[in-house]
């Protein structure tokens, strides 16, 4: 049986869910594939995002031949026969670009990705490759200087999922929309949540739930926790996650490392994603820690990359470690403090320019401007040298952003601004 994700991907552009910071009717991206611009692309981002889908829809909506292959499965002898047919194609009386579309094209070596080349330098192709990895390291530059465009594809949200979820319960030609099938408002959002902006895991879920659903049985929030293996409890009220993750900042922030842990056990037994956790933690790092301990990021990072490797049920020891430490920690939020005060400044003052001294000389004609001739490298002078920094008016208020405390390792940076700031004699 054909997988209910393959069987729902949208026939046309316009029904196309998601991605809407640059797929949206009238964006750029949009009027090129109405237009009939659209050229080479590269789409990167996680899987179930609607990177493949996208690109079928584009070679439809563009009238082109249409090659589509994965690099796990085909070398440079298969793409160089597609290379043959589309030329034969755009030099002939046909006059017609293919469209080849290369899934994980990543997996290519540099050898089998330079075969791309002079066929899209011509334009006898347009290419569109789709990849997991950063482009920016997994694709030669030779090919991302002739792709006009990178595209970079988001998990979806949960209004996306949950839309395209009670879409394929009501869609009758090649949904479950004749099955009828009752169902719990929350039960799609909690599947929606619980599928981490996949929506190929969220379809093929709903579809094994209907395939074996009793006749007449509710979809319900239980059933969906039962198919994803996954508890439910901390999904079933939306606001329970909030409740709990600001708890556990606010028992970090305190210092009670007993409170923490007590919430951080509550969200994973409610089934908290272990990313939300993460990047909760790795805010409180910088939020709350900060200065005072400025090493805490690097140890809290290390712990939710080890989380993430090794999954639940062991990741709780990883987690267990970072919130312990950061609830342990000597506290300041002076940096974060010291960004606030400047961004108010930038967004209600009349501010001056850069000073010359510090503009970028690395080009001819600098030093006749007056840019860069003053400047004094603190290096040659061991290490700090009196010199201005902060435009003219904000140095002349005698603007200070950064208030340093005593906590912590964050004491002997402010020992050591103190003594900078006698010798300019800003105190």
């Amino acid at each position: 049986m054909i997988p209910l994700s393959t069987r729902m991907r949208p026939d046309s552009i316009d029904h196309f869910i998601g991605q809407s910071h640059f797929m949206y009717k009238g964006s750029l991206f949009y009027n090129s594939i109405k237009n009939g611009t659209f050229d080479s692309a590269i789409f990167f981002g996680p899987s179930g995002t609607g990177k493949t889908t996208l690109a079928r829809l584009i070679a439809r909506e563009m009238d082109g031949d249409f090659s589509e292959i994965n690099a796990t499965s085909t070398g440079i002898k298969e793409l160089k026969e597609i290379i043959d047919r589309a030329q034969l194609k755009f030099f002939g009386i046909q006059k017609q670009t293919t469209y080849v579309y290369v899934d994980e094209v990543h997996r290519w070596n540099k050898l089998q990705q330079d075969t791309l080349l002079k066929a899209i330098e011509e334009g006898v192709i347009h290419f569109i490759g789709s990849t997991t990895e950063n482009p920016y390291f997994s694709i030669n530059n030779a090919i991302l200087s002739r792709v006009r465009n990178i595209y970079e594809f988001k998990p979806h949200n949960t209004e996306d999922l949950v839309q395209i979820l009670t879409y394929t319960l009501t869609e009758t030609d090649r949904g479950l929309g004749n099955l009828h099938i009752p169902y719990e408002e929350e039960a799609l959002r909690v599947l929606a949540e619980l599928s981490s902006g996949d929506a190929r895991v969220a379809l093929d879920t709903l579809g094994f739930i209907a395939e074996n659903l009793n006749p007449g049985e509710q979809l319900t929030s239980k059933l969906v926790g039962e198919a994803m293996q996954r508890k439910t409890a901390f999904f079933d009220k939306s606001e329970d996650r909030y409740n709990l993750l600001s708890a556990l900042q606010k028992s970090v922030r305190g210092s009670d490392p007993d409170a923490a842990v007590h919430y951080l056990g509550r969200l994973i037994n409610g089934g908290a994603d272990l990313q939300m956790i993460g990047r909760r933690l790795l805010v409180m790092a910088s939020e709350d820690i900060g200065m005072a301990y400025p090493s805490a990021i690097t140890i809290v990072n290390s712990c939710i990359q080890a989380a993430l490797m090794v999954g639940f049920p062991e990741a709780q020891i990883n987690l267990a470690q970072a919130v312990v430490l950061l609830a342990s920690s000597p506290k300041s939020n002076a940096a974060y403090m010291a960004l606030n005060k400047a961004m108010g400044d930038i967004q209600t003052k009349v501010i001056d320019d850069v000073p010359l001294h510090l503009k970028d000389s690395h080009y001819s004609g600098a030093q006749s401007r007056g840019i860069g001739i003053d400047y004094k490298y603190p290096h040659d002078y061991g290490g700090y040298v009196k010199q201005q920094y902060l435009p003219d008016n904000l140095y002349q208020e005698g603007v200070h952003y950064y208030q340093p405390t005593e906590n912590g390792n964050e004491a002997a940076f402010k020992k050591f601004l103190e003594g900078v700031r006698k010798i300019n004699g800003k105190d």
